[in-house]
């Protein structure tokens, strides 16, 4: 029998922010990370923007492409799903694919971000997640973007040369989405969102052989699955968990 709701602990998030980012290491992260809820509040009226900290060039078992050709190759198949998702704005930081690493540099190119944009809500790898193996450039974009909101983009005398030199004021961001945690605290219906989402991820065709998709199985397939299996329990088809931290008003 599908569960109890209230067994299994997880808010149904429906309000949707005026702004959100979607910050990622790596081409078709944030599609599978955030797509689905990302999709909805499109189309419920937010914008949305992609900060996409690597320039993929390392992701292949294909021999034959160079770094240089798969990384043009990544950069046009993200700017291909971002528009299919209806996403505003997309900032490439072209930090080499494999060597993220937590320098002041990488922190002041996030904050900068968001002090630009201004989001209220950010969506970003979970970096503290301990079960099953993660991709170090994930945990690197994690702990960096969770620096960077709190307390960098915040406060004034951090990074100082975005105010006095580019006329950018402090930001505090609300909310703070993780994907890829090892216990969720919040849900949200995908339902009617989730095939834009997995047609945004299918711009994505360099990386369809690493999807590692069980033969006869479609990437679609693969990922309405994973939702449904969220979902049971709480009267929707499909859904989406993060881990989210609120800030202090």
């Amino acid at each position: 029998m599908p569960s109890d709701p209230a067994d299994r602990k997880l808010e149904i998030v429906t309000d949707v922010p005026d702004r959100a980012m979607v910050i990622f290491a790596h081409p078709d992260d944030a599609e599978i990370g955030s797509g689905g809820v990302v999709a909805k509040w499109i189309a419920a009226g937010c914008e949305v923007t992609y900060v996409l900290c690597t320039n993929g060039a390392s992701g292949t078992a294909d021999r034959a492409l160079t770094p240089e050709l798969l990384g043009g190759k990544r950069a046009d198949e993200q700017r291909a799903a971002a528009d299919a998702m209806g996403v505003k704005h997309v900032v490439m930081l072209g930090y080499p694919d494999g060597a993220l690493e937590d320098t002041r540099e990488f922190l002041g190119d996030i904050v900068h971000a968001l002090r630009r944009h201004r989001p209220h809500t950010v969506f970003v790898h979970d970096p503290y997640r301990m079960s099953g193996f993660q991709h170090r450039d994930h945990r690197k974009a994690g702990i960096v973007t969770t620096d960077a909101v709190y307390p960098y983009a915040r406060d004034h005398l951090h990074f100082s040369e975005h105010v006095t030199r580019h006329g950018l004021e402090p930001h505090k961001v609300r909310e703070l989405w993780y994907w890829g945690m090892d216990q969720p605290n919040v849900i949200v219906d995908v339902t009617e969102s989730i095939d834009r989402q997995i047609a945004a991820l299918t711009r994505h065709e360099s990386q369809m052989p690493g999807f590692n998709v069980p033969a006869g199985e479609t990437i679609g397939a693969r990922v309405k699955k994973n939702a449904a299996e969220h979902a049971d329990g709480y009267g929707f088809q499909y859904g989406a968990v993060f881990r989210r931290l609120v800030a202090r008003r």
